[in-house]
């Protein structure tokens, strides 16, 4: 009987011919990681058990990233742990402000993770790596511990289910899109302990930036991971870039899914997810009287340079709403300054938005754009949940960044064609139902 992709790759990490759903096993890890949140945690955890090395000094990474630039004492005092931790163990891949970027964005740029690896991380959006056919999951601080003093795991074989998508994707489509339509087709607990597998014609013509997106929301649908095969996209991205050496992995013609699900990708419209779930999916054309206070164009899920440049596309020559706060945060160092060359950030100046320092900040509340009591916000970040960006009666509307960019534009829910940006290869653009400039849609 034939494995999938995410099998195969825990088989090589324990040491086994081959492994099967449901399956116990202790796994190797290639590498692990924490942020200023969950480290701290495992620190103290690690101490406590009296560990005095840590497996690999070069397969740990560190990365101060939710509450940097720090915002008080108590963050401050987080990221000291974590510096000081990384200097006693000789830690190579700790990063501060300067040098820091959002993790889940950080370390597939840096090429410290790649294809075939099995990675773990003290932060549930790990699985974003499997964008680029790794096996990556979150675990829990006291796991991360024992991951970086003997850089191993127990875990239990998921089942794997796969995500076929066909069709053409209509104009300003992306990865985005395609996993909240899924999340909201399957529910939040649609693939609950499950793996992902991405695949279809569809799927193989989308850009690294956005399957990212796709294996970074696997967790909302309530995955162990999400995972793409390998293709061309895949290895000119790692090339000169990944570190290691990649091993390609894929899923054998008879291997065995829990189920199957296809869907045509002409027929997905331009998504939002709307409060309190991910998976409360909506058409984003269907929501232009849902008004809103904030926007935010950033986060590990949409803070690539695509992304941006998706961003500034639509707010090319228009101003945000008078009404709306749009603040753009570049994920990691490496995209501020290429946005900066490219001249991203004059286009967002012009619109007057602002533009941040590589943070987590507002994805869950944290800082740099905390929603008050009744406020509204389009995020292109990962969740919805109540309290998630500030109040708990405040409200987050998640998209992709042309959605989000339209939406700072028109004041309201919106697409880029309702505020005039014309499709490729459209004559004209569809502006219908944009309330004239000053005004502003009823709550």
């Amino acid at each position: 009987m034939g494995m999938t992709i995410t099998e195969k790759l825990l088989a090589r990490a324990a040491g086994k011919e081959a492994v099967s759903a449901g399956e116990l096993i202790m796994a190797k890890v290639d590498f692990c990681l924490g942020n200023d949140i969950t480290a701290p945690v495992a620190i103290d955890e690690f101490e406590k058990a009296g560990f005095d090395s840590v497996f690999d000094p070069a397969r740990i990474a560190l990365i101060p990233d939710h509450f940097t630039p720090n915002k008080d004492i108590k963050s401050a005092t987080l990221v000291k742990q974590m510096r000081e931790f990384a200097r006693r163990f000789h830690i190579e891949h700790f990063y501060e402000v300067g040098r820091v970027g959002v993790e889940h964005a950080l370390l597939p740029e840096l090429g410290l993770v790649g294809p075939g690896d099995v990675v773990v991380g003290a932060d549930s959006h790990t699985c974003t790596y499997g964008a680029l056919g790794a096996f990556a999951t979150g675990v829990g601080s006291t796991d991360l511990a024992g991951a970086m003093a003997t850089g191993r795991v127990w875990f239990r074989v998921p089942a794997s289910v796969k995500f076929e998508f066909s069709g053409a994707p209509g104009p300003f489509l992306t990865g985005k899109d395609f996993i909240l339509y899924l999340i909201g087709e399957i529910g939040v607990d649609g693939a609950l302990y499950e793996a992902m597998e991405f695949t279809g014609p569809a799927i193989a013509g989308l850009s690294m930036d956005s399957r990212f997106s796709m294996a970074n929301m696997a967790i909302e649908a309530g995955a162990k991971n999400g995972i793409f095969a390998a293709d061309a996209t895949t290895k000119a991205y790692v090339k000169g870039r990944f570190r290691r050496e990649s091993l390609y992995a894929y899923s054998d013609t008879d291997a065995v899914y829990a189920r199957v699900y296809a869907w045509d990708a002409s027929r997905i419209p331009l998504m939002v997810a709307k409060p309190h779930l991910p998976g409360n999916a909506a058409a984003a054309a269907d929501l232009n009287d849902i008004a809103v206070d904030q926007v935010v164009i950033g986060s590990c899920t949409n803070g690539r340079i695509e992304d941006l440049r998706q961003a500034a596309e639509v707010l090319r020559g228009r101003k945000v709403h008078k009404d709306v706060r749009c603040i753009v945060i570049p994920a990691t160092q490496a995209v501020w300054r290429q946005a900066m060359t490219e001249g991203l950030f004059e286009v967002f100046l012009e619109a007057e938005a602002v533009v941040s320092a590589p943070t987590c900040g507002p994805c869950l509340g944290g800082h740099m754009g905390i929603l008050a009591p009744g406020e509204r916000a389009v995020s292109t970040t990962n969740r919805n949940f109540i309290g998630r960006m500030g109040h708990p009666t405040s409200e987050v509307y998640l998209a992709g960044p042309y959605v989000a960019a339209a939406s700072a534009v028109a004041g309201h829910v919106a697409t880029p064609q309702q505020v005039g940006l014309k499709a490729p290869g459209a004559q004209e653009a569809v502006a219908a139902g944009v309330p004239d400039k000053g005004e502003r849609s009823a709550r």
